[in-house]
Formats: structure tokens, C-alpha cells, sequence
């Protein structure tokens, strides 16, 4: 019976909770507030025993100090607040209407003595109240703001506790933002934060605990997910609070509006699942801005592959330093009309200097006429086919695209003038064990040749794997994922060096502006990434366990692929430039001559159809340190 009732008082409290307090009923409450603050004044003011005298004229002057105090309230609409989302604005604005109120009545006062000699009320009472009412009316909000939040909390039983993990004033906005939001079950047990002065302190009597404690802290409060409220973690601090939460089955999400929120402007608090993207991040890359305006301003400049995930991102970057002409060239249609609908919606009123050109690098004739259509001062040559089993099958199709497609780029930029032509390559040209790295590697050396003659300076781009291109390794593991599983990986033991799209695409323009012809400037790609870890942590990250809910199955190295990604060829060594994360390769160039004569051969052997042993064949020739592995065409290494 007991139970009963105290089950339908506590849901009718929720009920009431729920919904916001009627203001006429807040006005009352005030009122009433102030009748008892009014009294306890006068209680002190006078020990407890007050003058007969007084008491005659207390009636008429609590009268005249109510009317005065209602339509304080009235004018300043302080009974309108929602009493459970009182902020520390609110509670200045009350004791603001309090102050007013109380010199209004001063002044009353005073006209009062004017007129009979005495006053209403001494001064001291005016004063005493202030304070008491003042302190009773904050202490009324504050009660009635938990007592709501505690009983909608409290009878919740789906509560998920929280840490959050950030800077004080995000972590605060956080921890209100997801309290005022009945319709979120979480729960803030307390903050973590990486600034060593905030730790051991309270915030709104929540303890902020140092990252050394963070297993204790999952453990005695049972943690089920951390909120990273903070945009300026560092990356390194990140990976470890992710990787320590992941391996305690605690969820790990972030806060996505964070300028938004603490500026008071965001009306929904944007909090997402980390991505495995997240933790393959580094620390912010500084460009010399200046430089590359100066390079790039007012310059018609070709981007080749544009449609595609690098060459779509340095069209993005590009445009922002206000090229004369930007022209987006790819043979995929769909891909580059999005693209095109991308710049458009962004820059409308710049939409004349942008230009979309379908075309294949392959055709001399289109790519001649592209070039007598536009004075391109600048070239970032992109496009390239990149898949490697495809082209370990394909080996035609890959000599014609990457090593021809270039070759016919390179020539018509040297004859029209072009002042710089930046060619983005990859890590699998380094000693290639594969066609597509081969066929990277003799582009490279094709353009390199160009140094000393040329006008055009010819300027040679290398990295690794780019997070979230078309055809990487995480959008596979993603939609496996989505599927149920099981995640392939081709071996317990292969590595990549990981970069993201824009960061690749900030370090291309700044290879740009330092390069003179001639270079090939090598990315830092901090530490390479073991491919079963990073497909461990998605499926932590999606919220399965690894080998219970979903499985990972090892399908053997595919060919051409190899375990480990190198950024050096055998004999390169690396010096610094000024910018610490670009280096540059000290390399032997291959003279255009003999280049020039390999070339000539190859393309003979593509118009007389000879078979692909033939043309793996001479491009051995040229890349001698191209070794095939898990290949048919490994037997050539043996003659």
C-alpha cells in the first residue's frame, strides 16, 4: 500500500517536472517569499520583540512595500523565468528587481517623512530586507531547480553515467546542456582534463579527475561513456583516453559544436561516435599562408583527378586563395558534376572562375586542346589509377594512364610555359613490388628528367595512405561492419602509414610554394598502423567485441601488396626543409635522353599490342628496383 503511494506521488512528481510552472504561480510564490522575508527582517531587526509603535504601522507599510515589490516583479518579469533552467543570469536579475524594488520604496520613504514627519519603516529595515528577500528568492530557484532535474533524473532508470573530458568552460556547457535535455539519459559523474592546474578541484561539486586515474574512475563509478568536449585535446592524449576506454567497454563520443555551445548559440548539443579517423589524427598542420596566396593568387591552375578524394580536397584548399581560373579535370562524369555542385553552393558569386572539364589524361589530342584553351600557370596532377590488384591485372591500362597520362601532361606543360607542375605520387612507388607502384615511380622519374632545361618546375609529391580515399581500407571495414562482419585483413602482420585528405592535400600546397624543379618531397607519416589494430579498434568503436560479436578473418596478401609501405627507395636519402613534417629525397635523376628512349620503346610495345610480361618487362628495365611479390610476374625477377 505504502509502495503504491509512494510510486504515484514520485510519477506525479515527474509528471509535474515535465512541464513548465505556470507563471502566475512563480508570481505568487515570490510574493509569498517576500511576505516572510519581510517579517524574518523585521524579527532581527528588532530581537525578536518589536516596538508597539511599529506594529501600528506595520500593517500600511507591508502594504505599500508588496504593491512596490509586485510591480517590481511585473515590470522586470522575473515570475516569467523557467525555474528550471535558472542560470546565474537569472539569479542577478532577481536580486537586480530586489534592489530596485527596495529604492522605490527608499524614495517612498523619504516623501513620507516629508509629508508627516516619520518614516514608514526605518532604513535599516529597507537594507536588512534586501538581503534577506534576495537570499530567500535565489535559495527558492536553486531548490526548485534540482529538486526538478533530481526528480526527472532520479526516475530515470535507463541513466547512462558520463565523464567528460575537456577544458572547463566546454566541459560546464556540456554537463548543462545535457541536463536540460530530458530526453538524453546521461548522467555526469565528473570531468577529466590534461591542464594539471584544474585537477582536484570541483565544478559545480563534480570532481575533475587527472588521466592517471581514469581506470579507478570507470570502475567506481560505472562509466559507460566519455563525452570529449574539448576541439584542442592533443592528438597523443586522445589515443590513449580512447584506447584506455575502449579496451573497459566504455563508449567514446565528441562533441562536434564546440564554438556553438559555449557562445550560447547552439539550440542542440551535436555529439557523435568517435571515428576511427579521430584517432588516426595529428596535431594541426602550420602553413605559411602568405606564401601560398602569393603563389596560387590570381593563377589559372589545372587540377588533373579532381573528382577524386585527393584531387577533390585541393581544389577545395586552392579555391580558397582565389586562383584567376580553376579548372577541374576528370573523366569521371557523376564524380565531377558533385564536385562542381560542392563549389557552386560554397562560393555562388565566384562560379566564373571555375571551370569543369571531362577528359582523359591518356588522350594527347584532348589534353592539347585543354592546354590552348586556358593559360594554366599551375598544374597538381592527381589523377591516377591507385588500386593495386586491379592493376597487378591490368597492366596496360595503368603504363597508359599513370606513366602516359603524365608523360603527355609533362610535355605539354614544358611546351606552353607552365610555371609549376606538382605531381602527387605515393609511398608504393618506393621500391614498388607492384605495377601501379612501378608505373608511380616511372612517372616520377619522367617529370624529375625535365630539371635543368625546363622552364617548368617540376615538383614530385609522396605519402602513404590517405584516411577515407575512394577504395582505402576503412570504408571496407565500415560497411563490413554494417553487414555484420567478419572484417577481412590480408595479414596479422601488414602496415600503413595513414594520413588524412586534408592534411596530405595542406602539405602538397606547401611543397608547392618551397619547391625549385627537380624535388621530391616526402611526407612525415608519423608511425605506421597495424591493419588488424585498426580494424580491432572500429569494431570496439561500433560498439561490438572483437572475435564475440564480430570476427576478423585473415584472406592472405593480395598481389603486389606487401607488408610494410616504405618512403625511401634503396640509395634515397632524406634532407630537412623548413617545414618539419616535409622533407626532401636525395635521388640520382635518370637523364631525359634515355628516359625519353624507354618511353618511346614502351609505347611501340603498346601499339603492337605486345603481351603484358613484355611490358612489366621493360619497366624492370627502367625501375630496377621494382621486385615483385605475391605476383605472376615474380617469375621475371628470377631470370
Amino acid at each position: 500500500m505504502f509502495e503504491s503511494i509512494s510510486n504515484f506521488v514520485e510519477n506525479r512528481l515527474r509528471s509535474a517536472a515535465q512541464l513548465f510552472v505556470p507563471s502566475w504561480v512563480i508570481l505568487n510564490l515570490d510574493i509569498i517569499i517576500s511576505v516572510v522575508g519581510i517579517f524574518i527582517t523585521y524579527l532581527l531587526r528588532f530581537n525578536f520583540s518589536i516596538p508597539v509603535a511599529i506594529v501600528d504601522t506595520l500593517t500600511v507599510s507591508i502594504v505599500i512595500y508588496l504593491v512596490v515589490r509586485v510591480g517590481a516583479f511585473l515590470s522586470l518579469g522575473t515570475y516569467r523565468m523557467y525555474i528550471r533552467y535558472t542560470s546565474i543570469k537569472d539569479l542577478i536579475r532577481v536580486v537586480f528587481t530586489i534592489f530596485l524594488g527596495n529604492v522605490f520604496f527608499t524614495i517612498l520613504n523619504f516623501g513620507y517623512y516629508k509629508l508627516s514627519g516619520i518614516l514608514m519603516v526605518p532604513l535599516s529595515i529597507i537594507i536588512i530586507d534586501f538581503f534577506i528577500t534576495s537570499y530567500l528568492l535565489i535559495a527558492f530557484r536553486i531548490f526548485a531547480k534540482y529538486t526538478i532535474h533530481g526528480v526527472t533524473q532520479g526516475g530515470n532508470r535507463a541513466s547512462i553515467n558520463v565523464l567528460v573530458y575537456g577544458r572547463e568552460h566546454f566541459s560546464v556547457s556540456v554537463k548543462r546542456a545535457l541536463e536540460s535535455d530530458q530526453d538524453l539519459p546521461y548522467k555526469v559523474i565528473g570531468f577529466m582534463d590534461h591542464n594539471t592546474k584544474a585537477l582536484h578541484k570541483t565544478i559545480e561539486g563534480l570532481s575533475i579527475f587527472p588521466l592517471e586515474e581514469l581506470d579507478r574512475v570507470i570502475s567506481d563509478y560505472d562509466v559507460r561513456q566519455l563525452i570529449f568536449a574539448d576541439a584542442k585535446i592533443p592528438a597523443e592524449q586522445k589515443n590513449i583516453v580512447v584506447q584506455m576506454c575502449l579496451n573497459r567497454g566504455v563508449k567514446v563520443k565528441s562533441l562536434k559544436n564546440f564554438t556553438e555551445l559555449t557562445e550560447g548559440s547552439a539550440t542542440v548539443l551535436k555529439v557523435d561516435e568517435i571515428r576511427i579517423e579521430d584517432l588516426l589524427e595529428r596535431e594541426p598542420i602550420l602553413l605559411d599562408a602568405n606564401k601560398i596566396s602569393s603563389s596560387l593568387k590570381g593563377k589559372n591552375i589545372l587540377v588533373t583527378g579532381a573528382a577524386g578524394s585527393i584531387g577533390s580536397e585541393i581544389v577545395r584548399q586552392v579555391f580558397s586563395y582565389y586562383p584567376g581560373k580553376l579548372i577541374l579535370l576528370d573523366q569521371a562524369e557523376t564524380p565531377l558534376y558533385f564536385v562542381e555542385l560542392e563549389m557552386l553552393g560554397k562560393f555562388p558569386d565566384r562560379k566564373d572562375q571555375i571551370e569543369v572539364v571531362i577528359g582523359d589524361i591518356a588522350d594527347p589530342l584532348r589534353m592539347r586542346k585543354i592546354f590552348e584553351a586556358f593559360k594554366i600557370d599551375v598544374i597538381f596532377h592527381a589523377a591516377a589509377y591507385k588500386h593495386v590488384p586491379l592493376m597487378e591485372n591490368n597492366p596496360r591500362e595503368a603504363i597508359k594512364n599513370n606513366v602516359f597520362g603524365t608523360k603527355n601532361l609533362a610535355d605539354l606543360a614544358v611546351e606552353f610555359g607552365v610555371e609549376k607542375f606538382v605531381m602527387i605520387s605515393t609511398d608504393k612507388a618506393v621500391n614498388p613490388t607492384n605495377v601501379m607502384g612501378a608505373t608511380k615511380r616511372m612517372a616520377e622519374i619522367y617529370t624529375q628528367s625535365f630539371g635543368g632545361f625546363a622552364r617548368t618546375q617540376f615538383i614530385t609529391t609522396r605519402f602513404g595512405n590517405v584516411l577515407g580515399s575512394n577504395g582505402s581500407v576503412i570504408p571496407l571495414f565500415k560497411k563490413q561492419i554494417d553487414q555484420g562482419g567478419p572484417l577481412t585483413v590480408t595479414h596479422p602482420e601488414v602496415t600503413r602509414f595513414f594520413m588524412t585528405i586534408p592534411e596530405a592535400c595542406q602539405l602538397v600546397l606547401e611543397a608547392s610554394v618551397m619547391g625549385h624543379g627537380g624535388e621530391i618531397f616526402i611526407f612525415d607519416m608519423g608511425k605506421s598502423v597495424k591493419i588488424v589494430d585498426l580494424a580491432k579498434n572500429m569494431i570496439r568503436l561500433s560498439g561490438h567485441k572483437v572475435g564475440t560479436d564480430m570476427q576478423i578473418v585473415f584472406t592472405g596478401l593480395r598481389p603486389g601488396e606487401k607488408l610494410y609501405e616504405e618512403l625511401l627507395n634503396t640509395g634515397e636519402n632524406t634532407l630537412p626543409t623548413y617545414h618539419p613534417k616535409i622533407m626532401t629525397a636525395s635521388i640520382v635523376k635518370m637523364p631525359h635522353d634515355l628516359i625519353q628512349q624507354y618511353m618511346d620503346e614502351i609505347s611501340t610495345g603498346l601499339d603492337e599490342d605486345l603481351d603484358n610480361f613484355w611490358l612489366v618487362t621493360k619497366m624492370k628495365v627502367v625501375v630496377p628496383e621494382y621486385v615483385s611479390q605475391n605476383s605472376i610476374y615474380s617469375t621475371l625477377d628470377k631470370k
